[in-house]
């Protein structure tokens, strides 16, 4: 079967391909850039816990070592502390981290991935589909059509792939506005982040309405103030004062040295593409979504797209087309973005201008600085992780459910597991392989070697149903898992959602589980009526397109 092309060899692109190739299907990215990463030290991402775990488990680096994961939270208003948080070692706290870093680590582990092709000086001008596979074409020293069986826009805010699919991407522009500066400096609230509403001073420019201030390492800095609206320019003298006034009200009225490393304006945009998906092309990342208001990382957001997509394309290739399973991935991943902007686009006047919550957001009784904290620290309805609770892959209800701490289409909690072979790894360890997980939650099994109780009490019973899923299925043992009572049993998607929590061994819960996880049985006579509907989805698609 043909590669899947991956458009865009941005982060997100890159970790498409590497999820990909960690469940074994070969990819091509066509990079329209030379292949490497200009080094822009005030071009920074902030990763919540789940993402940074996805990138270290696709490049096998530890990504700690060479950002910053921030030791607490302060969030303060003109002179007064409103909140702050200290985050104990053990816990998940925000990875602050370079781009052009990022992205090194994940070109080197393309780098050495026989299953990975990148193409370099590479731009798309043409997308053409057929029954049997995709055609893209590329101009630039060598121009060249390419076949693949799937392709993937991960181009960006200008997507050419969306552009050519004709695909709408309304909604609002310059949203909010920041000045950007990255600078070594020594602050008094080291490896902490921030947030500084209304600061005290007088500014000799636009005024600062808002100030935040994120660690990276080797005693660096970024610092971003928040412009008011307009296209006012940020000159180098404003932003220069703005800097040194900034860092004498931190620090008691005198300018401490600095040493400035980079600068620039972000502007964020609102936008959501009308389709993620158009036969066998799909959008990820700023090509299919763009927010950031408020603290959130678009990036984040990409990153799932990423996970959420490897493993049913992963699927479609070794196992055949699904159009339900394939369809989910937009239902899932735009709902849960659009969700995101919405909560957004509903608190930023309130925070911005002032205002009572209650009549913005119902039944809303936190105050604006909880809802800062939220963005940035990704929790709450403007940062934590989706839940796919909607989800058309989700599994009907039954007798045999049992609630956990964790709902049904939410991510799992990385708990310590066995492994078939014995070992002790985490959960989250055996995520992106394409296989479903079944965790049995079985008290004691830690202090006892494997082999006096692998073919004990329920496990032969539970492998026998395991081995029977309707998809390839890898059975791991767990002491406890938050709230799920003794040998219950989990059934966790390829990308860390769970499905359901089951009582006790019950393989035909568990396989009807496992069929809805997978969009459902195609019983034979549905087969050709989906392949029929997908030729005619393609036909639509590159009528939309324009590709010759």
């Amino acid at each position: 079967m043909d590669p899947v092309i991956i458009v865009g060899a941005g982060p997100v692109g890159l970790t498409l391909a590497l999820a990909l190739a960690r469940q074994q299907v070969p990819t091509i990215v066509l990079d329209e850039g030379p292949g490497k990463d200009e080094p822009r030290p005030a071009r920074t991402v902030v990763l919540r816990e789940d993402t940074a775990a996805l990138l270290e488990r696709l490049t096998g680096v530890a990504l700690g070592g060479h950002g910053v994961r921030w030791a607490g939270w302060r969030s303060l208003r003109r002179r007064q502390v409103v909140s702050e948080l200290a985050f104990d070692p053990s816990e998940p706290a925000p990875l602050h981290i370079a781009q052009h870093i990022l992205t090194g680590f994940l070109r080197g582990a393309v780098a050495g991935e026989p299953l990975v092709e990148t193409a370099v000086d590479s731009r798309l001008d043409a997308v053409e589909q057929d029954r049997s596979g995709i055609s893209a074409h590329t101009r630039g020293p060598k121009a060249t059509w390419w076949r693949g069986s799937y392709l993937a826009g991960c181009d960006g805010p200008r997507s050419t792939v969306r552009k050519l699919q004709d695909i709408r991407f309304p909604g609002r522009t310059a949203v909010e506005r920041h000045a950007v500066a990255a600078l070594r400096v020594e602050l008094p609230w080291e490896g902490r982040a921030l947030l500084h509403r209304m600061p005290p001073w007088r500014s000799s420019g636009p005024p600062a309405g808002e100030v935040t201030a994120r660690p990276l390492p080797d005693g660096a800095w970024r610092l971003d103030w928040l412009l008011p609206p307009g296209k006012d320019l940020v000159t180098p003298e404003v932003l220069l004062t703005r800097i040194r006034e900034t860092l004498a009200g931190w620090s008691d009225g005198s300018t401490p040295p600095y040493d400035l490393l980079d600068t620039g304006v972000h502007t964020v945009h609102h936008r959501l593409a009308r389709r993620w998906r158009a036969g066998r092309v799909f959008l990820a990342g700023d090509a299919a979504h763009l927010l950031g208001a408020l603290g959130t990382q678009g990036l984040d957001e990409g990153l799932r797209d990423a996970e959420n997509l490897a493993w049913k394309l992963a699927a479609a290739w070794h196992h055949g087309p699904h159009e339900a399973l394939l369809d989910s991935y937009q239902t899932e991943r735009r709902a849960v973005v659009a969700a995101r902007l919405r909560a957004a686009d509903q608190v930023l006047p309130v925070l911005r201008g002032g205002g009572a919550l209650r009549h913005i957001v119902p039944g809303a009784a936190r105050n604006q600085d909880a809802l800062f904290t939220d963005g940035h620290l990704g929790r709450g309805p403007l940062g934590a992780p989706g839940t796919y609770a909607d989800s058309p892959l989700a599994s009907r209800q039954s007798e045999a459910r049992v609630p956990v701490d964790t709902p049904p289409g939410a991510p799992v909690t990385d708990v310590r597991v066995t492994a078939e072979d014995g070992s002790f790894v985490r959960l989250r360890d055996r995520l992106d392989r394409g296989a479903l997980l079944v965790v049995l939650i079985a008290p004691g099994t830690g202090v006892w070697d494997r082999k006096h109780w692998v073919s004990a009490g329920v496990m032969p019973r539970l492998a026998a149903a395991v081995t029977a899923l309707p998809h390839p299925a890898e059975l791991l043992v767990a002491e406890s898992y938050p709230g799920a009572p003794a040998h219950s049993v989990l059934l966790v998607r390829p990308d860390g959602h769970l499905v359901t929590a089951l009582s006790g061994v019950r393989p035909a819960d568990l396989y009807a589980a496992a069929e809805a996880a997978l969009g459902g049985v195609v019983p034979a006579e549905r087969q050709e009526d989906e392949e029929n509907e997908g030729e005619e989805q393609t036909a639509e698609a590159r009528a939309g397109s324009g590709a010759r």
